[in-house]
């Protein structure tokens, strides 16, 4: 027996969150008034069709389509399940963090879910002129394990290599944390002189030492209510580590120079790109530090690995770039975009400086883009001459000789190993969707 679908309704009007209710065949039976007002398309409601393809367009469920489904998952674990999807809205693609629960009739047998759909407002899945941006993957793996741990207390540890964004994903981790009103304070622990760092930390009183005047609050007295990013937390000395450990475990510290013990609150993030586990064995950080820091590490993904966002990414430097020409004045203003020949040169690059190096490359080529088009010509040579062919395929015989949707494994396996472009050049050379190559890929 259904659900009494009015009542429930009634009760999901009540929270201001985006809200359906699905029976087990995916099917919406009803929405809120906060899921018509932010999901509606010209009031037109989508009661009755199937959430994949309002979400996702596509024509079958996500599980299906190489996404992670939560009401399998639900399904199969009688609970909750709770995924990041990129879901197509009425102001174009958004991430969305969405939570689905079964509701059980009184044989303890799944009759519906409901639904509970949060746009993350911390990232884009468009071009976009500040914060992160991205789509692949691997970026949404980690802005997932961002929109998990951001409400709580836990610190929180970034790995990454050098440029993949630990400053902007510690500034989207803060404003959707509690503390978002508050301080977000970055302390460069590479940029700080060993002698220097205490007082730098901590502050100091007058007369602690030579050329102290005055009294001087310390970097973590300024982020007093929110946020503490310590970036290159591995080169913080081994001295200052001691310290460092007795303030995250107490909670408290004293200036340089003084006597009186004074409370610190903040959320601590610290990131590297250095290997810590392998620094705690050779004793160049301190083990017990180590467990302090690292209660939920993320793994920033590097540029390599989520090449699908190089397109994403370059529209959105460009409008980075361009907003601060317009503020530079209006002699500098102009709109740049890259040519479809230079997109294939930055997809083909293997990126070892990230998202950094990227955009590096695209201020440096803006300044020879003359007509405002960014071409092959305008790119370093390091970039042309790190591509890899293209494809090196002597094999679209086999693509020729019969249809590609009938390719055995094998054959895909081979053409895998001859292909050295993108996910997505593959898809187009296949005439296949990537949705159709990911999940070929996936069985492979």
């Amino acid at each position: 027996m259904p659900p009494d679908i009015g009542a429930l309704l009634s009760y999901l009007d009540h929270d201001s969150q985006p809200m359906i209710v699905l029976d087990p065949h995916y099917r919406i039976l009803a929405a809120n008034t906060a899921y018509q007002r932010q999901f509606g398309l010209g009031g037109v409601s989508h009661v009755g069709r199937k959430c994949y393809q309002v979400s996702h367009h596509y024509d079958v469920p996500c599980d299906q389509a190489g996404e992670h489904c939560p009401m399998k998952r639900a399904q199969s674990q009688r609970g909750p399940d709770r995924v990041l999807h990129i879901h197509f809205t009425p102001r174009g693609p958004e991430h969305i963090d969405v939570e689905l629960r079964p509701i059980f009739d009184g044989q303890h047998e799944i009759i519906a879910y409901v639904e509970r759909l949060t746009t993350v407002r911390s990232a884009s899945a468009r071009p976009s002129e500040d914060g992160l941006v991205g789509r692949s993957a691997a970026f949404n793996a980690a802005l997932s394990a961002l929109q998990r741990v951001a409400p709580s207390k836990l610190p929180v540890l970034l790995l990454g290599e050098s440029g993949t964004g630990k400053e902007l994903f510690t500034s989207a981790l803060h404003e959707t944390s509690p503390r978002a009103g508050r301080p977000l304070v970055a302390v460069d622990c590479s940029g700080i002189a060993e002698t220097l760092f205490e007082s730098e930390f901590f502050g100091y009183e007058k007369g602690a030492f030579t050329g102290a005047n005055a009294k001087k609050p310390g970097l973590l007295e300024t982020a007093q209510g929110g946020t503490l990013f310590l970036d290159e937390i591995g080169d913080v000395p081994l001295a200052m580590q001691v310290k460092l450990l007795r303030l995250i475990e107490t909670g408290t510290f004293r200036r340089v120079g003084g006597t009186e013990t004074l409370h610190a609150d903040f959320r601590l993030v610290a990131a590297t790109h250095k290997p810590l586990l392998t620094m705690v064995e050779d004793g160049r950080f301190r083990q017990d530090l180590y467990y302090r820091i690292s209660a939920f590490p993320i793994q920033l993904p590097a540029l390599r690995e989520r090449r699908e966002d190089i397109r994403l990414l370059v529209d959105s430097i460009l409008q980075r770039i361009g907003k601060a020409n317009d503020a530079a004045g209006p002699a500098a203003m102009r709109k740049i975009t890259a040519s479809p020949e230079a997109l294939d040169k930055l997809e083909g690059y293997t990126w070892p400086g990230n998202v950094r190096e990227l955009r590096n490359v695209l201020e440096r080529a803006c300044l020879f883009a003359d007509d405002g088009i960014i071409r092959p010509e305008h790119l370093p040579e390091s970039v042309l001459a790190g591509l890899p062919q293209r494809a090196t395929l002597d094999a679209p015989t086999i693509i020729k000789a019969r249809p590609s949707r009938d390719m055995s494994d094998e054959e895909l396996a081979g053409l895998l190993k001859s292909f050295a472009g993108t996910r997505k050049s593959l898809a187009s050379h296949l005439g296949w969707s990537e949705r159709t190559l990911y999940r070929r890929l996936r069985a492979l």
